[in-house]
């Protein structure tokens, strides 16, 4: 027999641990990539197509996720389309108090208030009853010729040029706003004075409006009035009970051939009118089982019948439109 313990041996072999310890971490970072890499890339690809990552966590979470842009196209669309063949300058200002849509168009711009300026007065006097300035069964007198020179009113357009004015605070406040007369409007803004009212704007934050205390005529935009109508909507204007007021004049408005004129009868809108030569406006919020939304439109035409119709037609499909 072979001894095979005569013949050398080989030294036995050490074990290599640091081989071992090198494919343990090239096999760790293999899964840190995959895991961190390709499976969100996988996810991605199939998603993509459909929701983004930050709409599908919202989803998830139970929040309704709204496209304002997308409903403000449709908005646009509905103006627009009504303003295709319309002559003359027109600003609209849309806003969905529920909800927060919005769609505006020249809000920006500048128009003679006409009779809207009526709102910053009447606005003005309730804050002068909220402070026990003025009382609602107070009388208020004035003579028409003295209205006429404060107001720089010439007597060829001068409604009335004689006699004079007297009324309870109430009733001056009602008549200017439900038929917007407009001597119980300067009857008003005699007692509170332009100053007053022009500080109000600034309070509020109403600064591209003017009511015309260096002489010029009352100004605004649509986004003011829009502005206007939110903060009274939300009772920022006055206490809870002289908001209600406000609002109770604004929906006994008389003057319903614009925005109202082709709702339902059983639609109520607190709004207010404004009418001056080329003028036509009408502005306030309309109130649906649906949600409250304020209309604010401003034109100034060679027609304003015809504008009063783009009003009412405009006004018709944007009721329409939040209410189906």
């Amino acid at each position: 027999m072979i001894d095979y313990s005569k013949f050398p041996q080989n030294p036995p072999r050490k074990r290599n641990n640091s081989s071992k310890l090198y494919l343990f971490f090239f096999l760790a970072l293999m899964m840190i990539i995959y895991v961190y890499v390709f499976i969100p890339y996988k996810n991605s690809e199939k998603a993509s197509n459909f929701i983004s990552p930050l709409a599908n966590g919202i989803i998830e979470r139970g929040v309704e996720f709204l496209n304002p842009e997308e409903n403000s196209i449709s908005l646009e669309k509905i103006v627009q389309d009504e303003l295709k063949n319309a002559k003359g300058d027109y600003a609209v200002a849309i806003k969905n108090l529920k909800t927060g849509e919005r769609y505006y168009f020249n809000e920006h711009e500048v128009f003679d208030a006409a009779s809207l300026y009526k709102l910053f007065v009447m606005a003005t006097v309730f804050q002068k009853i909220q402070n026990g300035d003025l009382t609602k069964n107070q009388m208020l007198s004035q003579k028409i010729p003295e209205l006429n020179t404060k107001f720089r009113i010439a007597s060829e357009s001068a409604e009335l040029k004689e006699g004079s004015i007297t009324l309870p605070v109430q009733s001056a406040l009602s008549r200017m706003i439900t038929i917007s007369d407009n001597y119980s409007a300067l009857l008003l803004a005699e007692n509170v004075k332009l100053s007053n009212v022009s500080s109000f704007l600034k309070k509020n934050k109403f600064l591209e409006s003017r009511v015309g205390t260096r002489g010029e005529a009352p100004a605004t935009t649509a986004f003011d009035i829009t502005s206007f109508f939110e903060k009274l909507y939300k009772g920022d204007l006055a206490s809870p009970e002289l908001t209600t007021d406000m609002l109770s004049l604004l929906k006994s408005q008389k003057l319903n051939n614009k925005i109202p004129k082709y709702l339902p009868k059983n639609v109520v809108t607190a709004h207010k009118t404004g009418e001056l030569g080329r003028l036509s406006h009408d502005a306030g919020i309309i109130y649906t089982p649906k949600g409250d939304y304020i209309l604010v439109i401003l034109t100034d035409t060679e027609k304003p019948t015809d504008a009063n119709e783009k009003i009412a037609l405009i006004s018709k499909a944007i009721f329409d439109y939040f209410t189906k």
